[in-house]
């Protein structure tokens, strides 16, 4: 993959075009099996109304994989995507976070893993974390496979990674960045659906910048030819409407009015730079992003989380408990559109005031799924829980909690401790790729439950990092 093009080419694409009960699992007609197949327990409390879902425990760092018994999936498992391959067989591609690595793990007919191995390791990334993923397919971007990976915080590679989902292993110190999307702390980079625009490839981008006197995560967007990735052009979110200098001055549930604004410059600091002299908005740290699906219209409207951060520098301008965005964009010109902040972790007696640093989103057509990293400072009594994941209805706005990191349970059993909050992250719904309607993914970054062995030298030889991860299916929640 020394070579973008080249690489695109040879895939005959174009640049222009514990509530786990062991005695039940779901099965359908193909032959796949949900059911659990690592020895870590479920740690995942079902709240009021979630009772009859189904969740198993699917792989965990402290498994060994039948067909790759050295295999390790490592510390801080975070973004996902999942394919169906045409033997019957599936491939998950996960980023490893601070293993500053990507893996993919292979799973059998019945979706039980049986091999993993790196494909991007630390040489790779420079040592940069790779955070929340989004996994290309022709059938639902109209170019693809591809794989993109955000490098954020830890290392030098600052920007997107296109990675080929059926890459050589023995490629894995071989990496391909995408440098007309510019160089930012990438959360991620999520392209809109086909549907979206008819003959446009529109990627969105974020930016987990942190700052303790001005919001200075941008959220920009990126506009070529479909499945073009270097010749088209890069802007960033700019607020339009009267009297809104920072995040804040927007109100929960009110529509403003936004443009994208085009860059000239595409590295790091003059980005930076640009975006102040442009008025691009600043936001405390945008983290995932994910669009609506079901149709063209849906998929011109898109989600995205902002976790917020506490200093007194930033009050008034920057949330510091977490906030969740929605944007619309133009049926005929992406670079037009409307923000609205629908859920605001700000607003202590509104109805996210629960929320702690609301960190990834998964969007399907009626619902935005929610999922925190709380980031140690629950300051009301709302506040003073495990990471959540929370279902967010877009017709009704109605916010439920679905279910929450049993760590007392979890720290009894020798899996980590209570003094060291995990995240949840990672969540894809593969529901059509599994037969099974209404299932997910769903990944723990089991922060404090520390192994030596919880790190593998393919991925990082020198890693420092040995927390655990658990990745799970979650059966039963709409879509």
């Amino acid at each position: 993959m020394k070579n973008f093009k080249t690489y695109l080419a040879a895939l005959s694409i174009s640049l222009v075009a514990c509530n786990q009960d062991d005695s039940n699992s779901s099965s359908n007609d193909q032959g796949v099996k949900l059911q659990s197949h690592s020895e870590t327990p479920v740690f995942l409390t079902k709240k009021s109304g979630f009772e009859n879902l189904d969740i198993y425990a699917l792989l965990s760092s402290e498994d060994q994989l039948v067909d790759s018994p050295n295999f390790v999936y490592g510390s801080m498992a975070d973004g996902a995507g999942l394919l169906k391959n045409s033997d019957g067989t599936f491939t998950l591609i996960n980023n490893i976070e601070a293993d500053y690595s990507i893996a993919r793990i292979t799973l059998d007919k019945t979706f039980k893993p049986v091999k993993g191995e790196y494909i991007l390791n630390a040489a790779a990334t420079a040592n940069t974390a790779m955070c929340s993923g989004s996994l290309i397919t022709p059938e639902e971007h109209g170019f693809g496979p591809l794989y993109f990976s955000g490098g954020e915080w830890g290392g030098s590679s600052k920007g997107v990674f296109a990675v080929d989902p059926f890459k050589n292993a023995d490629d894995a110190e071989l990496a391909t960045m995408l440098p007309a999307l510019g160089q930012w702390d990438t959360e991620n980079a999520v392209p809109l659906g086909k549907d979206a625009y008819s003959d446009k490839t529109v990627v969105i981008i974020g930016d987990d910048k942190s700052d303790n006197t001005t919001p200075k995560g941008q959220l920009a967007m990126y506009v070529g030819n479909r499945g073009d990735l270097a010749g088209g052009n890069l802007y960033g979110l700019k607020v339009t409407s009267a009297g809104i200098n920072f995040e804040m001055d927007m109100a929960e549930g009110t529509s403003y009015n936004v443009e994208f604004v085009e860059y000239t410059e595409r590295t790091y600091n003059e980005l930076e730079t640009e975006s102040a002299a442009l008025g691009i908005m600043g936001f405390s740290r945008v983290e995932d992003i994910d669009y609506r699906k079901g149709s063209a219209s849906n998929n011109r409207e898109f989600y995205f989380a902002v976790t917020g951060r506490k200093s007194s520098g930033l009050v008034g301008k920057g949330s510091t408990y977490g906030r969740i965005y929605k944007v619309v964009l133009n049926a005929n010109n992406p670079l037009l559109g409307t923000i609205t902040c629908v859920l605001d972790g700000d607003n202590l007696t509104g109805i996210a005031k629960q929320f702690h640093s609301p960190d990834n989103v998964c969007v399907t057509e009626n619902y935005v799924y929610i999922q925190e990293d709380p980031n140690g400072y629950p300051d009301t009594a709302d506040k003073m829980h495990n990471a959540q994941l929370y279902q967010y209805n877009i017709q009704t706005g109605a916010l439920k909690v679905v279910l929450e990191c049993d760590q007392t349970s979890a720290q009894a059993a020798g899996y980590g401790t209570t003094s060291s909050t995990w995240e949840l992250t990672g969540m894809i719904d593969i529901s059509d790729r599994v037969g099974v309607d209404g299932t997910f993914l769903l990944i723990t970054q089991n922060h404090g439950w520390e192994n030596a062995n919880f790190t593998d030298v393919n991925a990082n030889p020198n890693s420092s990092s040995n927390e655990g991860s658990v990745i799970y299916i979650v059966r039963g929640l709409e879509r």
